[in-house]
């Protein structure tokens, strides 16, 4: 029989399933020497957020077949070194969608009504009706940032309630969308056209502070802000100015920047309703991760495939070096692809040419669906667990192979058909780096990584300078540059690799400037 190590508390209904198909110590009082000591004993660990599982924990692990990770998030288990030593982690990362959809509708609810601000005024001895007149939410306009998971449980709550629902999700299929009832639309028109916005999105660099100053004051005057998402998404200074200035009505926030928020001017200000990160703290929601992790584990242990695992598949030694680089460079084209591409999606295209069609593409695909989804979703996001979310968001994906390549040994292009076309990223392997070759019909030549700055203006004198120059006032230093054009003085994009990411005020003066149509910063992971 196979033996599970438990080292923090999970549900009894998560424990149940484990004792039902193995046997299972529970051992919440060991420090990384009792843990190293104990584990080679054991096929499965299971643990929560405290315990961690390094690279040392994992090589004392030699009958260790399956780590699971009972929630969403695996920081503090060593992906790398588990999937070097062939051991399989899981996690469950569905197990709080319902808790966190029903909280979000609650703070709707509550902004609309003045709820916790009547109870206090109650509980005070006063009886003050008319101070909080509030309003129905049938025929307003929620907007969501971020449709995955979460999002659609909460669209689906919001259409029940008869509000608007419309969202941004860069790679949503518009079938998808329809199915919950949902308008997809590009950033700047959910903010403008929301009465309120929640957000669904992870926080990770390319959404950190992602509603600034500049977002803010996109959205629609006196609408409401809902971020039960990550504290670290939203400008928190320019949060509190954009509803002290009246711009906002309010705002309902379970998450914070930095956690407990002690010394947040957000905190008890009239117009926010603050909580204490209750997303997924409902009794159900616990027992689910239990049971989601547990089901992961034993279907690992019995050599199947988890639903949610999240380290990455294998490659066969004999394809590995032709095949491994390409699933590097397709992870970043998809993460390119996504930061770029702001329109709804319909489908996407996967084009394998020379070299690549005759091989086994299967990693390259599973990297490009890693690269799409790595900046929007709650949870890491994987080889091994992309296809899983793909299906989940309705993306679809079409697959073509030839073996005309040009003047490269191996192509390999992603093409997103959005309502204007087909969006063309293409990329090949030179000097043994993954290089860009074309991005958006611009032919450009760069090694996808690290902070990158992307311009779309017209071929002008003086553009380059004008870019430089504002970079160069904010102490942003370029390793590289690229500029690709359709003709002199017409149509251009601009490429630059930096050695520090884009201050939010340059990105806006960019935007400022007449004859760019479209300035952003990504980073790419290397």
């Amino acid at each position: 029989m196979d033996r599970i190590l438990v080292t923090e508390p999970i549900a009894e209904e998560g424990l149940a399933r484990l004792r039902a198909a193995a046997h299972v110590d529970i051992r919440t009082d060991l420090d990384k020497a009792g843990l190293i000591a104990i584990l080679p004993e054991y096929d499965a660990l299971i643990v929560r957020s405290a315990t961690r599982v390094t690279a040392e924990v994992l090589a004392a692990g030699t009958r260790l077949r399956v780590v699971g990770r009972a929630g969403t998030g695996v920081d503090n288990i060593d992906l790398e070194a588990a999937t070097r030593q062939g051991i399989m982690v899981v996690n469950a990362p569905a197990s709080n969608s319902v808790a966190v959809a029903e909280l979000t509708i609650a703070l709707i609810l509550s902004l609309a009504r003045h709820i916790p601000q009547a109870h206090s005024s109650v509980v005070a001895g006063k009886w003050e009706r008319n101070r909080f007149m509030g309003f129905e939410v049938r025929n307003k306009t929620l907007g969501l940032v971020g449709l995955g998971r979460i999002g659609a449980e909460v669209a689906r709550r919001a259409r029940g309630l008869e509000m608007h629902v419309i969202a941004y999700d860069p790679v949503v299929s518009t079938e998808r969308a329809a199915q919950l009832g949902v308008t997809l639309a590009p950033l700047e028109e959910v903010l403008a056209q929301a009465d309120i916005v929640s957000l669904h999105v992870p926080l990770t660099d390319a959404t950190r502070n992602m509603i600034d100053a500049a977002r803010l004051a996109q959205m629609k005057r006196g609408a409401y802000l809902i971020n039960a998402a990550r504290g670290g998404v939203v400008d928190e200074a320019a949060l509190l100015e954009a509803i002290e200035s009246g711009h906002l009505a309010g705002a309902a926030l379970d998450t914070y920047s930095t956690e407990p928020p002690v010394g947040n001017p957000l905190v008890g200000h009239p117009r926010v309703i603050t909580l204490p990160h209750l997303g997924a703290s409902t009794v159900e929601a616990q027992a689910l991760t239990g049971v989601d992790v547990a089901e992961g584990v034993l279907v690992a242990l019995a050599g199947g495939s988890p639903h949610y695992a999240v380290n990455a598949p294998y490659i066969p030694p004999e394809h590995r070096g032709l095949v491994a680089p390409y699933v590097d460079l397709g992870r970043r084209l998809g993460m390119l692809c996504a930061g770029l591409v702001r329109d709804p999606v319909r489908n996407f295209e996967i084009e394998y040419r020379g070299e690549l069609a005759t091989v086994d593409t299967t990693p390259v695909r599973l990297a490009i669906l890693q690269g799409l989804l790595a900046t929007t979703r709650e949870e890491r996001v994987t080889p091994v667990n992309a296809p899983l979310l793909a299906r989940e968001l309705g993306l679809k994906l079409t697959e073509f192979s030839t073996e005309d390549a040009g003047n490269f040994s191996g192509l390999l292009v992603l093409r997103a058909q959005t309502s204007d076309g087909a969006r063309e990223f293409a990329g090949t392997i030179l000097r043994g780096e993954p290089h860009v070759v074309e991005a958006d019909g611009f032919w450009v030549t760069f090694v996808p990584e690290g902070p990158m700055l992307f311009t779309y203006h017209r071929d002008r004198p003086g553009m380059i300078g004008k870019v430089g120059t504002l970079l160069g006032e904010a102490d942003v230093n370029i390793a590289s540059m690229d500029v690709g054009r359709l003709a002199p003085r017409e149509q251009a994009m601009m490429v630059l690799r930096l050695d520090d990411p884009v201050p939010p005020h340059v990105i806006a003066r960019l935007r400022e400037e007449p004859d760019i149509q479209y300035a952003t910063s990504l980073i790419i992971q290397g």
